[in-house]
């Protein structure tokens, strides 16, 4: 492989949309699944604690930085073959539309009102109904990161097949 802008970078995305995907794909798989049969304070508990636990700079830099180095990756491979490139800016759409922006206006929120609840003050209704509130939408939302972070992936796999 030559070491040029367009592979570096190309490398560089494709990396850490991978690490996005197999996060997203643990969590969804095995994460959320266990802390699910918990009641209800410990599921809120538990998912509190790793919201707050995930929110660290290293997150961060893969998560959202992965949207800005696909950019970068779509400028430098403008000069290949047309199927690699059109491979390479649908795999960034995809992932700042189905994982930057569904987590940003759909997850984020929900984490949020979630983060604000003190829940050993609340009695047993409001934690089932914050439940309730929070579990189902925030599982929904985060499918859709999982298909599409899995899906950007594999296209930048593609793109760099015999590029």
């Amino acid at each position: 492989m030559e070491i040029s802008m367009s592979n570096l970078t190309l490398f560089a995305t494709t990396l850490c949309f991978g690490l996005v995907a197999g996060l997203c794909f643990t969590w969804g798989n095995a994460v959320t699944p266990g802390i699910g049969q918990l009641d209800d304070l410990g599921y809120l508990q538990s998912f509190q604690r790793m919201n707050r636990s995930i929110e660290n700079p290293l997150f961060f830099a893969i998560f959202i930085g992965s949207f800005f180095i696909g950019i970068a990756t779509i400028f430098a491979n403008k000069g290949i073959s047309p199927s690699h490139f059109w491979l390479i800016l649908i795999a960034v759409i995809i992932y700042f539309l189905g994982v930057v922006l569904v987590t940003i206006t759909g997850n984020v929120p929900l984490n949020e009102l979630l983060d604000k609840t003190n829940l050993t003050d609340s009695g047993i209704e409001d934690l089932k109904a914050l439940r309730e509130r929070f579990e189902n939408p925030w599982n929904r939302f985060h499918t859709i990161r999982i298909i599409t972070a899995t899906i950007s992936f594999a296209m930048l796999i593609i793109a760099g097949i015999n590029k």
